[in-house]
C-alpha cells in the first residue's frame, strides 16, 4: 500500500503521562497523522465512541482502568486496531495484550522511529485485509468461511474471531495445501518489520486452533510443519 494512503489517517493516544502523550503526537503529526488524545481509560472510551480513530495507542498504566480493562471494554463494541504501549518488557505482559485482541504493542522507551513504523504497519495490514474475495468457502461439512462478510461457521454457528485472527486465516486459506513460512506469515499477516517475531505467528495459531479445531491438540485443518511453518489443509482436493 502507497505510504501516502496512510496520511490523515487519525490516531488515539490514551496516556496519562502528557509529556509522552505529547511526544507521540508530535510524532505522528510531523509524518502526515492526525491526533486526538486521552488520559483516563473512561474517557478514551467515550473519545473513541465520538472520533471514531483509525488506530489506538493505548497505555497499560493509567489512573482509573489499567490498559488491559480499556482493551477489553473497547473489543467488545469495536475492532479498531490497537497498539499496547508498556514501561514492561515482561512476555506475559505482552501476550495478556495479545490475548485481549491488541493488534500490537510496543515497550517503552522507544524512538519516533519505530513508533511510526509500528503504527504504518498496523494501519497497513488492516486496510489490505479488508479487500478479499467474496466467495463463500466450504472447508468440510463443519467448517465455512465467508470472507467477504468476515464470517467462520462451526458447525452452523458464527465463529467470533479478533482482526488478527481473521487475517491469519485469511492468509493460510487463501494458500491452503502449500506450507507458509514463518517469516512469509509475518509478512502477511503482521508486516515485514516483525520478521523477528515468530512467537506471534504460534500464539495466533494457537488461538485459531482453539476456536476452529475439534481437538486442538490434534489439529486437521491448521497442520504444523516442524521447523518450517503451517499448512492449511488442501481442502480442494476431495
Amino acid at each position: 500500500m502507497d505510504e501516502g494512503q496512510l496520511k490523515n489517517r487519525l490516531i488515539l493516544v490514551v496516556d496519562d503521562e502528557e509529556r509522552m502523550a505529547r511526544f507521540i503526537r508530535l510524532n505522528l503529526e510531523h509524518d502526515g497523522f492526525q491526533v486526538v488524545e486521552a488520559y483516563k481509560g473512561m474517557q478514551a472510551i467515550q473519545v473513541l465512541r465520538d472520533k471514531m480513530p483509525d488506530l489506538v495507542l493505548l497505555d497499560v498504566m493509567l489512573p482509573d482502568l489499567d490498559g488491559f480493562e480499556v482493551l477489553k471494554l473497547i473489543r467488545e463494541f469495536n475492532s479498531v486496531p490497537v497498539i499496547m504501549l508498556t514501561a514492561k518488557s515482561e512476555e506475559d505482559d505482552r501476550v495478556r495484550g495479545l490475548e485481549y485482541g491488541a493488534d500490537d504493542y510496543i515497550t517503552k522507551p522507544f524512538s519516533p522511529r519505530e513508533l511510526v513504523s509500528r503504527v504504518r504497519a498496523v494501519l497497513r495490514r488492516t486496510e489490505a485485509s479488508s479487500v478479499v474475495s467474496r466467495d463463500l468457502i466450504e472447508v468440510d461439512d463443519r467448517l465455512k468461511i465467508d470472507f467477504g462478510r468476515r464470517e467462520v461457521w462451526i458447525d452452523g454457528k458464527l465463529v467470533k474471531l479478533r482482526p488478527t485472527e481473521y487475517r491469519l486465516l485469511y492468509h493460510l486459506v487463501q494458500n491452503a495445501g502449500w506450507v507458509m513460512t514463518y517469516d512469509q506469515i509475518l509478512a502477511k499477516v503482521w508486516g515485514y518489520e516483525y520478521r523477528d517475531e515468530p512467537h506471534y505467528v504460534r500464539l495466533y495459531v494457537n488461538y485459531l486452533r482453539q476456536k476452529l479445531e475439534e481437538d486442538p491438540s490434534n489439529p486437521k485443518y491448521i497442520l504444523t510443519e516442524r521447523g518450517v511453518g503451517y499448512r492449511f489443509v488442501d481442502f480442494r482436493r476431495k
